[in-house]
């Protein structure tokens, strides 16, 4: 087993997580955009396309938390000048590491896209998992291009090989990214 690999596994739950033959593929197949990084204290995995970043895994070890190791390698992937999104799990009291995770994003400047909703069953768990959708970039980005990104995210990174590796057919992308209508009071 690769040393990042069970450093992921054993941060992420397992209905987060890929397999590690699901990476291997990616590292193998899309090896010119999938790519993991690995460094002292931390694990990065993302998908770079030649107009936007997808950031699929960050981990900093606890050891190296606290210490400005997020924001340098988080700088480093802005400094390729191109937007990024990535996936986070909602805020909840009951797991006091998604309201860090959630504060650290927003302390570096990424703005949480409440308005698309995304919702995606796990290959390997069938269970429905939602994530909230954050962006970074110099420029404003409109809901289709956010969804034309991640759409094109799950397909060529999340449901890559979807039936070969775990059986199952990919979901449809309606099904996983919907734009939330905007209700409004009227004055009467």
């Amino acid at each position: 087993m690769n040393t990042w690999y069970m450093a992921l596994s054993e941060y992420f739950p397992a209905n987060e997580m890929k397999s590690e033959e699901h990476f291997e593929r990616l590292l193998k197949d899309k090896g010119c955009s999938y790519k993991i990084e690995e460094g002292a204290g931390y694990v990065l995995a993302y998908f770079e396309q030649e107009d936007f970043l997808f950031v699929d895994y960050v981990l900093v070890h606890s050891h190296s938390r606290s210490a400005g190791l997020g924001s340098r390698i988080m700088d480093q992937l802005k400094k390729k000048k191109k937007p990024i999104l990535l996936e986070v799990e909602p805020e909840s009291i009951h797991e006091p590491d998604t309201i860090k995770r959630v504060h650290f994003y927003k302390k570096i400047g990424f703005q949480c896209i409440d308005h698309i909703q995304y919702v995606r069953r796990h290959p390997i768990t069938k269970e429905l998992n939602e994530m909230k959708l954050y962006c970074w970039s110099f420029a404003p980005k409109s809901d289709r291009w956010i969804i034309e990104k991640m759409a094109a995210v799950y397909q060529e990174v999340h449901a890559y090989q979807s039936k070969a590796l775990y059986g199952t057919q990919p979901q449809a992308i309606n099904e996983i990214l919907i734009l939330r209508e905007h209700t409004y009071n009227q004055a009467k």
